[in-house]
C-alpha cells in the first residue's frame, strides 16, 4: 500500500506545477481584464455614437489645429483599446499552455499524458520545450502582460489629460457631472468644483504603469528559472490595477457632460479651419499648395493681430490679402473664392462633414466605424465567454473522472 502510495508523486515536481498553476492564475485575470476593458471600451463606443454631430477642436503639438467630430474623436481612443484587446487575445494563447509533465526543466522518465492533463486542466496546448515550460516561458509571461496592463493604463491616462487640458478653460466645453464623487468643492475656494474623479483615475492610470513595470525589473539580470518575477499576488495586483483605472476611466465616461453649443464656439474662437482655404485653393483652382497655404497664413495673421474671428472676417480683406500674396506669379490674380465660399470654406461642421477619406470625420464613416466597433465588442464578448466555458468544463471533467476512482 505504501508504495502504491508513493505513485501520486511520480513524475511531479514543484517546477512544473508551480509553472501550471501560476499560469492559470494568470489566464483567469486576463479574461478578468479583459471584460473590464470591453466594458469601458463599450461605454466609449456608445457616447461616440451621442455626439457624432458635436463639433469640438481638436489638438496636435497642444495647441488647437482642426475642427472634428467628437464621435471620431472617441472612436480614435476606441481603435486604441480594442488594439489592448487584441493583445489580450494574443498573450492569452501564450500564457494558455500546460508545463504540466516537463517536471524539473528536461522532463522525465515516466510516461506521462502532458497533453491529456493540459486537457483536464482547461489549457489550449502544452508548453513543448521543457526546459522552456518552467525556465523562461513561465519568467516572460508576468512581463508580457505587465506590458498589456502599461498600454491600457497609457490610454486611460491619454484620454484623461485629453479632458484635463480643455477643462483648465474659464468655460469647458466638456465637464463632469457635479456631485456623486466626481467632483469636490475647494475647502477655501468656493468657486471651485474640482475634477476629483479625472484626477483620481490618471493617478488610478500612473499606478498601473509603475507596478507594470516591477515584471521588467525582476526579470532583467537574473538566469532563467529564478522565482523574481513569478510572485503570484504581485502579478494579480499588476492587473488588477489595470482593471481600476479602465473601472474609473467608465465612470468618467458616463459622468461627462458635453456642451456642443460651447465647444462649436471654441472651434469658432480660432482659425482651426484656415487648412480648408489652402486646400480649397488647391483643389479646386490650381494654386502650388505653397502659396495657397501662404494666402490662408497671411489671413490668419492679419486676423490675429486685428482680435477678428473666422465669422467676422471682412471678405474685402481676404480679396486683398489674397492678391498681394499670388502677386508677380501666374496664378489668378483675384481671389476665386466668392463670399459665400469663404465662408463656407470656415465652416468647421461643413468641413467635418465633407471629409472624403476612408477613416475620416464624414458621418457615412463615423456610422461604420461605430456599427464595426460594436461588432468587435461582441465578438470579444463571445471569446471571453467560450474561455471560461471551455475552462469550467474541462476542470468539471477533472473533478468527475477523479470522483470515479475515489468510487
Amino acid at each position: 500500500m505504501t508504495a502504491t502510495v508513493t505513485l501520486l508523486h511520480a513524475g511531479r515536481s514543484s517546477q512544473d506545477m508551480h509553472a501550471t498553476y501560476r499560469a492559470a492564475i494568470l489566464r483567469d485575470k486576463l479574461l478578468e481584464l479583459a471584460e473590464q476593458l470591453n466594458t469601458t471600451s463599450r461605454t466609449l463606443v456608445e457616447l461616440a455614437a451621442n455626439h457624432t454631430a458635436t463639433i469640438v477642436p481638436s489638438y496636435t503639438n497642444g495647441v488647437a489645429a482642426q475642427p472634428n467630430s467628437y464621435a471620431h474623436q472617441l472612436l480614435g481612443h476606441a481603435a486604441g483599446l480594442d488594439r489592448d484587446a487584441q493583445r489580450i487575445r494574443e498573450a492569452y494563447a501564450r500564457v494558455d499552455r500546460s508545463a504540466m509533465g516537463t517536471t524539473v526543466l528536461n522532463g522525465t522518465g515516466w510516461p506521462l499524458d502532458r497533453e491529456r492533463m493540459a486537457e483536464y486542466l482547461g489549457f489550449g496546448a502544452v508548453v513543448d520545450n521543457a526546459y522552456d515550460a518552467s525556465q523562461i516561458s513561465s519568467m516572460e509571461h508576468p512581463v508580457e502582460v505587465g506590458s498589456i496592463v502599461t498600454s491600457v493604463a497609457l490610454h486611460s491616462g491619454n484620454f484623461v489629460e485629453d479632458v484635463l487640458t480643455q477643462y483648465a478653460q474659464t468655460r469647458p466645453w466638456i465637464l463632469l457631472e457635479e456631485g456623486e464623487g466626481n467632483t469636490f468643492v475647494s475647502s477655501a475656494m468656493p468657486q471651485k468644483r474640482n475634477p476629483g474623479l479625472l484626477n483620481d483615475t490618471r493617478s488610478d492610470a500612473s499606478q498601473a504603469v509603475t507596478l507594470a513595470q516591477g515584471p521588467v525589473f525582476q526579470t532583467h539580470n537574473i538566469t532563467p528559472g529564478m522565482p523574481d518575477p513569478k510572485e503570484v499576488d504581485n502579478n494579480t495586483e499588476v492587473v488588477d490595477a489595470g482593471i481600476k483605472a479602465l473601472a474609473g476611466l467608465d465612470e468618467v465616461l458616463k459622468a461627462l457632460v458635453v456642451s456642443p453649443e460651447r465647444a462649436l464656439e471654441e472651434v469658432n474662437s480660432d482659425w482651426t479651419a484656415s487648412q480648408e482655404i489652402a486646400d480649397i485653393l488647391m483643389r479646386d483652382h490650381g494654386l502650388p499648395f505653397r502659396e495657397g497655404h501662404h494666402v490662408a497664413s497671411e489671413i490668419v495673421t492679419f486676423a490675429r493681430s486685428e482680435n477678428i474671428g473666422p465669422l467676422q472676417f471682412p471678405y474685402p480683406e481676404a480679396q486683398r490679402i489674397y492678391t498681394e500674396s499670388v502677386a508677380g506669379t501666374d496664378n489668378p490674380q483675384e481671389l476665386p473664392l466668392t463670399e459665400a465660399e469663404f465662408r463656407a470654406a470656415l465652416d468647421p461642421v461643413a468641413i467635418v462633414n465633407n471629409r472624403t477619406t476612408s477613416g475620416g470625420s464624414q458621418p457615412a464613416e463615423v456610422e461604420r466605424m461605430i456599427t464595426e466597433a460594436r461588432e468587435r465588442l461582441t465578438a470579444q464578448d463571445e471569446w471571453i465567454g467560450q474561455r471560461r466555458e471551455h475552462v469550467a468544463t474541462s476542470l468539471a471533467e477533472l473533478d468527475e473522472d477523479f470522483a470515479g476512482l475515489r468510487g
